[in-house]
This record gives structure tokens, sequence and C-alpha cells, in this order.
């Protein structure tokens, strides 16, 4: 009786490490989606940064005489 809550047991923890295995590699997924998306939202950031600097006048300093 005692051996077969062992087993009992000892198959849970092994099914529980399946699932912690399995659910790093979701997180490890999701990770590398997350950055791949973080690159495409920053590389258009950065093109439109680029454009709104070309289509601003360049400041000119203004020199008063006194």
């Amino acid at each position: 009786m005692l051996v077969n809550e062992f087993l009992k047991e000892h198959r849970k923890v092994q099914e529980q490490e399946a699932t912690i295995v399995q659910l790093k590699k979701d997180i490890e997924a999701t990770a590398t989606c997350q950055q791949k998306q973080i690159d495409v939202l920053t590389a258009g950031l950065q093109n439109v940064s680029d454009q709104l600097g070309l289509s601003r006048p360049v400041p000119q300093a203004v020199v008063r005489n006194p």
C-alpha cells in the first residue's frame, strides 16, 4: 500500500516536471515573439522620428545688436 502511494506521488511529480518544462518553452516563445514586435515597433518609431526631423526647419540663431 505504501509503495502504491509512493508511485502515485512519483507520477504526479513527473507530470508536474513535464508541465514546468512546457511552460518554460511557452514563456521563451512568447518572449521571443514580443521581442520581435518590439524591434519592429522601434524601427517604425525611428522611421517616423527621422521623417519628422527632416521636415522641421533648422533652428537659426538670432543675433541682436545692443
